[in-house]
């Protein structure tokens, strides 16, 4: 399946049902299916034909929807980029990518211009192609792209190097919004808040399951908890599928228990610690809370049905998924697995729909990440003995302290439950005695002195940790660096680029 076919065909079983509403238009299933036709004729009047990459630094909504959209009803690539990126990584990704366009909106118009200065595709903002479009008549496109072609370049956020293309196809796009529309057990009509950012692949699954349900995106360009929330209860959200840190903001405003219609909860990026599980059930109780574990790369690798029953917990292996434990060793094969029991690094067949085929132009990722048709995630778990696995954090993020091998992900979690707190990560950081000395970061809560914080999260690590694992020190901060979809960035830590507001020593 296509995606330019699965927007038709949603449009044609429910054309007046609402598609988009939120921010900006309000369009039913028809219109959508007009609006993203007239727009690919755009995108063809400016030059893009099958096959040409158009990339977009658009801050998102419908606009970028949209636009996305067309790309694929043209037979297009789509190359959303990162509103993070900077000047110099924007070009990269336009220059690595062979883009013929590049779009912006007037938030992105600076950025836009500074990285196609002294030469590179044609410029056009978001608001010239609506100009064009408008003019454009209705009607199928002649030619429907084939599955095996490429729907959307996504770009890593590069937190470890220069970022990374990852091509995908029409067909693994499709499945993996089908993957997740059965994994996070999405209703025909499902409403769903479209607040994480198109550049990332939880921002495009939200908007094709909507698709693929024929649900309503209602659409939030930007975070922001306040007008979240009032989304949320105006529209009628049925469904969240967010990372940790938002859904910690929603709670914050005390309002997401008066969402009366939303019992679908989901989440992926990072780790949701079972704290803040366990207030999220009890504030929505919803009828489905969903763990999922995955990649840009392969969109699923494992899932957990039920949070409530086992929180922190990844699950096993999607529907379309083949998940191995394997020796967390450079070079090992994947028939090399790790007795019951024991941690092992996570890798995941390419056998799966889902997929992608490797990396565009980047052989030396593709060595490092696929070996005899396996993609090695880099993350290290461990399975129980009902065969869902726990992860405990990065194989580069693991601290060597003492001659241990300890990792964070399990010390946050203990660490988090501290009511003096309120976020925490975990870094070895250089020690001439034990190597890497266990070191937590924490962001006091409201109200609490930085030494205070560092002091009472010291006790508490005494009470919940064996000494091994217990932070050799405790430096409080005004926030923990992360990436535009909250993942936690360690190495900005480890780098020694933090303000130190307090400190306390174990």
């Amino acid at each position: 399946m296509d995606l330019a076919t699965a927007l038709r065909g949603a449009a044609e079983r429910y054309p007046g049902r609402f598609a988009v509403r939120g921010a900006g238009r309000h369009l039913v299933y028809r219109e959508w299916d007009a609006r993203t036709n007239a727009l690919a004729r755009a995108l063809q009047t400016v030059g893009v034909g099958p096959g040409d990459r158009v990339a977009l630094a658009l801050t998102g909504g419908e606009p970028l929807a949209s636009l996305h959209l067309a790309a694929q009803k043209l037979g297009a690539v789509s190359v959303p980029l990162s509103t993070r990126f900077s000047p110099d990584e924007l070009r990269h990704c336009i220059e690595d990518s062979g883009a013929v366009l590049l779009v912006v909106d007037d938030a992105n118009a600076e950025r836009g211009a500074a990285a196609t200065s002294g030469g590179g595709p044609r410029l056009h903002t978001a608001a010239e192609l609506d100009e064009l479009a408008a003019g454009e008549p209705d009607g199928d496109l002649p030619t429907v792209p084939d599955e095996s072609a490429i729907s959307v370049m996504l770009y890593t956020s590069g937190t470890t190097g220069r970022p990374k293309g990852v091509p995908r196809t029409h067909r693994a796009e499709h499945s993996a919004a089908v993957a997740h529309a059965v994994q996070t057990q999405q209703r025909i009509g499902e409403v769903v808040l479209g607040v994480m950012p198109m550049f990332h692949t939880m921002g495009l699954r939200t908007l094709l399951t909507s698709i693929v349900v024929g649900g309503t995106w209602v659409a939030q360009p930007a975070f922001d908890a306040e007008a979240s929330t009032e989304l949320i209860l105006e529209e009628g959200i049925s469904s969240l599928y967010l990372v940790p840190t938002i859904y910690w903001s929603l709670l914050r405003s005390g309002r997401l228990g008066d969402a009366r219609a939303l019992d679908r909860l989901a989440y992926a990026g990072a780790a949701m610690t079972p704290s803040l599980a366990e207030q999220l059930a009890a504030e929505v109780r919803p009828a489905s809370f969903v763990n999922h574990f995955g990649s840009t790369e392969i969109y699923t690798f494992t899932v957990n049905p039920d949070v409530v029953a086992k929180p922190a917990s990844a699950g096993r292996a999607g529907i379309f998924s083949r998940v191995r434990l394997v020796t967390p060793e450079i070079g090992a094969p994947p028939d090399a697995l790790v007795p019951d029991g024991e941690q092992g690094q996570v890798i995941v067949s390419l056998d799966s729909p889902e997929a992608f085929a490797g990396y565009w132009q980047r052989p030396d990722a593709n060595e490092k990440s696929i070996r005899d048709g396996w993609y090695y995630t880099g993350d290290l778990a461990v399975a129980d003995s009902d065969g869902d696995l726990w992860v405990a954090g990065r194989v580069d993020d693991m601290i060597n302290s003492g001659g241990e091998n300890l990792y964070p992900d399990e010390i946050e979690a203990a660490l988090a439950r501290c009511a003096a707190i309120d976020d925490v990560v975990v870094v070895g950081l250089p020690d001439e005695r034990w190597g890497q000395a266990v070191t937590a970061f924490v962001v006091p809560a409201a109200g609490t002195d930085p030494i205070a914080a560092a002091e009472k999260t010291l006790e508490h690590a005494r009470s919940v940790l064996p000494s091994l694992k217990r932070p050799k020190r405790v430096i409080a901060v005004d926030v923990i660096p992360r990436s535009g979809v909250g993942k936690t960035l360690r190495r900005v830590l480890s780098a020694g680029d933090y303000d130190a507001k307090g400190e306390a020593r174990g």
